[in-house]
C-alpha cells in the first residue's frame, strides 16, 4: 500500500463536504418527512405507510453489503469510489424527484408506486454513499485530518437538515400556492438538480491517496470472514442501526408533536412574542413583490413553531460539532462519542415531563440537545474509517468500502425501522391523518415517539460504546503502525 502527502487542503475538504450536502438534502427528507409524506400528503394509511418503508428500506440496507464487495473491487483511473459519485449523480436525482411526486393513481396504485420509488431510491442511495463515505477513508491516513473532514462534511449536513427540517414544509406551502403534493414536487426538483452538480464537484475535487498494491486482493468471502471477528466493526453497526432508528422516529414525529400535542394558542403567542410573526410579514411583503406566493407560517401556528424550533436546533448542533475535533483529539473519539450521546439522551427524556403550554421550555431544550447531539455527529463516520484501519492493522488486507458498508447498512435499517416505527406509533394508537382533535392516546404515543422511546434508545447506544476497544490509545497505535508499515 503506498500512500502521498496527507495534508488535505481547504478545497478538497469543501468539495468532499458538497457530496454530504446532496446526500443530504434527500436523506434528511426522508428522515423528517417520508412518513408526514406518505400519510398526510399522498394519503396513504398509516400502517400501509409502515409497511412500504420497513420493507422496502429493509431489502435495500441489504443491498449494501454488496455495494460494498463492488466498490472495493472497482479500479478505474479515478480510483475505487470516486467514479461511483460520477455514475450516480444523475438516476439519485431522477429517482428523488420521483420518489417525492404524486401521480393520481387508485389507492393500490398509490401504494405499488410509492413502494417502487422508495426501493429505487434506497438502491441508488447505497450505489451513491457508500462509495462515498469510502472516500473519507482513503483520502488521508492521517487520523487528525480525517477528524477534520469530517467536521467540514457535517457542516454541510447540518446545512442540508437546516434546509429540510426549517424551510422545507414552508417552501412546498409557498411554491405550491397552498398545494402540498405541488409544493413537494417544486422543493424535490430543485433539490435533485443542486444534488447532480454538487456530486460532479466532489468527484471532481477529491483524491485517493491510500491505493492498495496488487498483493491486497482477497475474496467478498475472506472480506466477510473478516468481519464476522471485528468487534469494532460489530459495535459500531449496532451502534449505527440504533443512532437512525433515533434519529428517523424522532424526526418524522415532530410535526405530528407542534401539530396535536403542544398547545396552537401558545406557539401561536410564543411566535408573536419574539417577533417572529413580524419577521415573517415583512418576508412575505417582499416575496409577493416578487411575484412569488406567501410562506404559511404567519396563518399556522405549528408549522412555523415547528420550523424554527429545528432551526435552532441545527444552529446548535453546529456549534457542537465545532467542538467534536478539539474534543476528540484530546480524549478520543470513543469516550467523547459516548458521553455526549448520553446527555443527549437525556434532554430527549426530558420533552416526556413539558405541558402542552411549555413552548419556551421546549426550545431551549432542543437547542441543549442540539449541542450535545452535535458533538457526536462527526465522530460516528470518522470511527468507521479508525475501523477500516483497524481491520488493515489487524489483518493487513485493506477492504475499506465493505467496512463503510456497515455504517449504510446500519443507516438503512435504522431508517428503515425508525420510520416505519413512527408510523406504526401512529397507527397503534389510533392516529387519523388531518384530524383536527386527536384522541388521548394517540397524542400520548406522538409525546412518546419524541422523548422517551429515543431518549431510552440513545441511552443504549452509548452503554454499547463499552465493548469498543479503539481508544485514544490504540488510535495512535494503528496510526503509527500503518504509517510504518506503508513506508516499508
Amino acid at each position: 500500500m503506498n500512500t502521498t502527502a496527507q495534508k488535505i487542503s481547504v478545497l478538497e475538504k469543501v468539495g468532499y463536504s458538497l457530496g454530504d450536502l446532496a446526500a443530504n438534502l434527500i436523506f434528511q427528507t426522508l428522515m423528517t418527512f417520508l412518513a408526514y409524506f406518505y400519510t398526510d400528503v399522498y394519503k396513504i394509511p398509516a400502517s400501509t405507510a409502515s409497511i412500504i418503508i420497513f420493507v422496502g428500506g429493509f431489502f435495500g440496507a441489504f443491498f449494501n453489503i454488496i455495494m460494498g464487495a463492488i466498490a472495493d473491487r472497482t479500479n478505474t483511473r479515478w480510483g475505487k469510489f470516486r467514479p461511483w459519485l460520477l455514475w450516480t449523480a444523475v438516476p439519485f436525482g431522477v429517482i428523488s424527484l420521483l420518489a417525492f411526486s404524486t401521480p393520481n393513481f387508485s389507492e393500490t396504485g398509490k401504494i405499488i408506486y410509492a413502494f417502487t420509488t422508495y426501493f429505487l431510491l434506497i438502491i441508488v442511495y447505497s450505489a451513491n454513499n457508500l462509495p462515498y463515505a469510502a472516500l473519507s477513508g482513503v483520502i488521508t491516513g492521517d487520523m487528525k485530518e480525517r477528524n477534520s473532514i469530517s467536521s467540514y462534511r457535517f457542516v454541510a449536513v447540518m446545512v442540508a437538515q437546516f434546509i429540510i427540517q426549517s424551510l422545507l414544509l414552508p417552501l412546498a406551502l409557498s411554491l405550491g400556492h397552498g398545494d402540498k403534493a405541488v409544493g413537494f414536487e417544486k422543493v424535490m426538483l430543485f433539490f435533485a438538480i443542486t444534488g447532480i452538480v454538487c456530486f460532479l464537484i466532489t468527484f471532481l475535487t477529491t483524491k485517493e491517496r491510500i491505493v492498495p498494491v496488487q498483493a491486497e486482493k482477497s475474496s467478498v468471502k475472506t472480506d466477510l470472514s473478516d468481519l464476522s471477528k471485528n468487534i469494532p466493526w460489530i459495535i459500531m453497526l449496532l451502534l449505527t442501526i440504533l443512532v437512525f432508528i433515533t434519529l428517523a422516529l424522532k424526526g418524522g414525529m415532530y410535526i405530528y408533536y407542534f401539530k396535536y400535542y403542544l398547545n396552537e394558542t401558545a406557539q401561536a403567542n410564543f411566535l408573536e412574542n419574539i417577533g417572529f410573526n413580524h419577521f415573517i410579514a415583512g418576508l412575505n411583503n417582499s416575496l409577493a413583490g416578487l411575484g412569488l406566493g406567501e410562506f404559511e407560517w404567519p396563518k399556522d401556528a405549528a408549522t412555523s413553531a415547528n420550523s424554527l424550533f429545528n432551526a435552532g436546533g441545527i444552529i446548535f448542533m453546529i456549534v457542537g460539532i465545532m467542538f467534536s475535533k478539539p474534543l476528540a483529539d484530546q480524549f478520543g473519539k470513543r469516550n467523547i462519542f459516548g458521553c455526549f450521546l448520553f446527555l443527549s439522551a437525556l434532554s430527549l427524556l426530558a420533552f416526556n415531563f413539558f405541558s402542552p403550554d411549555a413552548i419556551g421550555t421546549v426550545f431551549i431544550t432542543q437547542m441543549a440537545h442540539g449541542f450535545l447531539y452535535g458533538v457526536t455527529i462527526p465522530l460516528l463516520w470518522a470511527m468507521i474509517a479508525d475501523v477500516a484501519d483497524y481491520s488493515e492493522w489487524k489483518n493487513n488486507r485493506r477492504a475499506t468500502a465493505i467496512i463503510f458498508s456497515a455504517m449504510i447498512f446500519g443507516l438503512k435499517i435504522g431508517l428503515s425501522v425508525g420510520g416505519s416505527l413512527g408510523a406504526a406509533i401512529l397507527a397503534k394508537y389510533g392516529y387519523v391523518a388531518e384530524l383536527a382533535k386527536q384522541t388521548n392516546s394517540a397524542i400520548e404515543g406522538i409525546k412518546m415517539s419524541v422523548s422517551v422511546y429515543p431518549g431510552v434508545i440513545f441511552i443504549l447506544a452509548s452503554a454499547i460504546l463499552y465493548w469498543y476497544e479503539i481508544d485514544k490509545k490504540m488510535e495512535l497505535k494503528i496510526e503509527n503502525d500503518l504509517k510504518s508499515r506503508r513506508n516499508t
